[in-house]
């Protein structure tokens, strides 16, 4: 099977079969990620090869594998005509398959419309991870995300009306110290209208910068304040108490403070108890502060 760039994949893909279909981020451009900044540049690759990997990959572990992830930054971006095949012909070669999964974008979701959702989910298409970041207007433009909140709510809620799965990543810390609480509200509201439907899970991440970033540079130049840990636990506490559900909550990565699991609205009491402890703890007790350079 061949590979070109960076590949990447979520935590919760971590036993998934990988077949690239794309090759970098259409977009590409938003602050605080250093992936594909220095390439290389997006494309869909050639239903020819993607087709003779998914052939090589079923001859090896097609008997075994249950899941399928298609790198890379924003498989959805592809046409939906190509999708749809590459994921028939997975399920052809590999009918133990339970999902197929990718990465997508807001803006990739509203150009396939409900239409051309509903069909991806008749092939096979079963989930999509989507890096909602925030739902703060000032803070999405700042940090060039390419949407807004009003394009999130409507594409979210699309994807699930169309029957998929939704993952929706939240990069707390983002908006800065000063407008975290902000963020926090507007984030929940988002969601909130987003999740009229469907399966919604919600992943919480930590702003780490990364070298190779404007994000970085702005912070170098004075122009971006990280949150403290003591603060980034006030915006989760926020985050919480704002979000309506139901909904699964994980914080599972490496660039959190804490490690959080629950299903909103059942466990609220319970980890907003949590982070009111951890509100109590010294800095000490909290990862240092570092510069990412993956």
């Amino acid at each position: 099977m061949r590979y070109d760039g960076p590949i990447y994949r979520p935590p919760s893909e971590a036993d998934s079969l990988l077949v690239q279909a794309t090759v970098g981020c259409p977009h590409n451009k938003c602050s605080f990620c250093m992936v594909y900044k220095k390439g290389p540049r997006f494309k869909v690759r050639p239903l020819g090869e993607i087709k003779a990997d998914l052939a090589e990959a079923a001859g090896l572990y097609g008997a075994r594998a249950r899941s399928l992830f298609l790198p890379a930054g924003n498989s959805l971006a592809m046409p939906t005509g190509q999708l749809t095949e590459v994921c028939r012909e997975a399920l052809s070669l590999m009918p133990h398959l339970e999902r197929i999964t990718v990465y997508a974008s807001m803006a990739a979701i509203e150009a396939h419309g409900p239409q051309g959702l509903a069909r991806l989910r008749r092939a096979g298409l079963r989930r999509l991870h989507v890096g909602l970041e925030s739902g703060h207007g000032p803070t999405l433009a700042r940090v060039k995300k390419g949407t807004d909140p009003e394009q999130q709510a409507r594409a979210g809620a699309m994807a699930l009306e169309a029957g998929l799965e939704l993952c929706l990543y939240v990069l707390l810390g983002l908006a800065g110290p000063e407008q975290s609480l902000d963020h926090a509200r507007a984030t929940a509201q988002v969601i909130n209208r987003i999740n009229r439907a469907g399966q919604l899970t919600v992943r919480l991440r930590t702003l780490v910068p990364k070298v190779n970033t404007l994000l970085l540079h702005q912070m170098r130049r004075g122009r971006f304040t990280l949150c403290t840990p003591h603060e980034i636990i006030a915006e989760t506490r926020e985050l919480l108490s704002g979000l309506s559900g139901p909904l699964e909550l994980h914080s599972d990565h490496y660039t959190n403070y804490l490690n959080l699991r629950g299903r909103l609205p059942r466990d609220r009491r319970i980890l907003l108890e949590g982070l009111e402890r951890a509100g109590r703890l010294p800095r000490e007790a909290f990862r240092p502060d570092f510069v990412g350079e993956q």
